[in-house]
């Protein structure tokens, strides 16, 4: 007899959406059948009405992470603990967070700090990314390989510093010499780059002109961190990616310059992928005039109407491959302590709401299919930072991580809707469809949107890319 049993539900699946049965022995999926072949198990979720969606995958979270915005506090973002319960609320069974390789120090080192950090301490399972920053010594690139042999083939790289110079900052900035390093070490061993591109001698000379005018006021941040800043940064990459054969995975692509130097890019083959915010698609520049419009703020900033219609027809359509939050998990007072241009707090708080809001606005909305949605929120993810099959997918043989939306909650979302912190930046928002259940490699941790126990019991996932998705744009 089978363990658990998901029934009368739409299953979104590679092969379309329909009536299936999900059938789970311990944490896999072990078959998808019509109703009338009959499985038993000895436990049936009743799904009738609702939508069974893979586990979302949050391809880009930092948490307990220094926070740079204040850089005289020893101040960190929300730990694992806090924010992945939000996630399993949300829907959300996988998140891929960041270990920071600066000089002095070593590839396995940070992995293994990090990796402890996480243990014991995650709802949802996990994995990160290692991101290259400073002035790193040429060695520290010999150990490249050997981490992508490990399971961590992704590697992100800033093009910026996104913030002016201070002596307690981190530089997060790679110089476009260590990024051709870079990707000439990984192309060969089935790695990819994930890139934050803007240009940084725009945004610096543009800080440095506000500070000389006087212009302190947090707005002003799109013209800081700008259109053109993005459209120089992403073809300067692209066409050092075109040079050294490196595939690149874009993070918060923000405006329609990014996504036009992208969905160019894949058009001539090479494989470029894009990721943007449900924040992006859905807050504007304007709102940062609101009184709480720093909420809704990272970096690169919010831009404009004109780059949310190229990120919806992207996400919609093609050339935006998946959503992402860049999570920051901090209290309200924290998040809205910088005001001035140089001190606004980035990151956001939304990886509980990232399914619920891309299937409303998506979805209800804009006619978003349910296998793009799945795409867009799993399985595109899974695929381009290599955890497919084994995450992303409804299908036998892959783990048992599922999300059961009710399509017909219809609701405006208060505090009391989230699991995280004071605050969330979606209070207030009209939502019409919202995850209920949660499960993880075959446990149900959430359940008609109450937690399930307090096991922290995410695992660490080793990652291989396809080689596939490194040869052109395969999703």
């Amino acid at each position: 007899m089978l363990d658990l049993l998901i029934r009368g539900g739409d299953v979104v699946t590679p092969q379309g959406v329909g009536p299936w049965d999900v059938a789970i022995e311990g944490e896999r999926i072990v078959a998808l059948g019509l109703p009338e072949h009959g499985l038993e198990a000895g436990r049936v979720i009743d799904a009738t009405g609702k939508i069974v969606v893979p586990g979302g995958i949050e391809p880009h979270t930092h948490l307990a992470h220094f926070i740079s915005m204040q850089p005289e506090e020893n101040l960190h973002t929300l730990g694992p603990e806090e924010d992945t319960r939000g996630m399993v609320f949300g829907g959300t069974t996988t998140h891929v967070d960041f270990c920071f390789v600066r000089p002095g120090t070593d590839v396995q080192q940070v992995i293994e700090t990090r990796a402890a950090r996480w243990k014991g301490n995650s709802y949802a399972d996990y994995s990160f990314h290692v991101a290259l920053q400073g002035p790193l010594p040429l060695k520290v690139f010999d150990q490249i390989p050997e981490a992508i042999q490990a399971g961590f083939p992704s590697f992100k790289v800033f093009t910026v510093e996104v913030l002016p110079p201070h002596p307690k900052r981190h530089p997060y900035r790679l110089d476009f010499g260590r990024i051709q390093l870079a990707m000439e070490k990984i192309t060969p061993h089935g790695g990819i780059m994930v890139v934050h591109a803007e240009d940084h001698d725009i945004v610096q000379f543009m800080y440095e002109k506000f500070r000389e005018e006087k212009q302190t006021d947090g707005w002003l941040l799109p013209l800081v961190h700008n259109k053109l800043s993005e459209k120089l940064a992403f073809r300067r990459t692209i066409q050092l990616a075109a040079h050294t054969g490196a595939g690149v995975y874009f993070v918060h692509t923000s405006a329609r310059e990014g996504v036009d130097a992208v969905a160019e890019a894949r058009a001539a083959g090479f494989p470029i992928y894009a990721e943007t915010l449900h924040h992006y698609a859905c807050f504007t520049a304007e709102d940062y005039k609101s009184p709480r419009g720093f909420c809704y703020h990272t970096y690169p900033s919010l831009k404009y109407p004109e780059d949310q219609a190229a990120l919806w027809n992207g996400l919609v359509r093609d050339g935006i491959s998946t959503t992402a939050t860049d999570e920051f998990p901090t209290s309200l007072e924290l998040k809205l302590r910088g005001q001035d241009l140089e001190n606004v707090t980035g990151g956001n708080l939304g990886a509980e709401a990232r399914m619920g809001i891309v299937y409303s606005e998506g979805v209800v909305k804009r006619r978003m299919s349910l296998e793009r949605f799945a795409d867009v929120t799993a399985t595109n993810a899974a695929r381009i930072l290599g955890l497919y099959p084994r995450k992303g997918v409804i299908a036998p043989g892959s783990d048992a991580d599922i999300a059961i939306i009710d399509p017909g909650i219809k609701k405006t979302l208060v505090r009391e809707d989230f699991h995280v912190s004071d605050y969330s930046p979606w209070e207030g928002w009209t939502i019409q469809g919202w995850p209920i259940t949660t499960i993880v490699r075959g446990r149900v941790v959430v359940e008609n949107r109450r937690l399930v126990g307090d096991r922290r019991d995410g695992k660490l996932v080793a990652r291989k890319i396809s080689p596939e998705v490194l040869r052109r744009p395969a999703c």
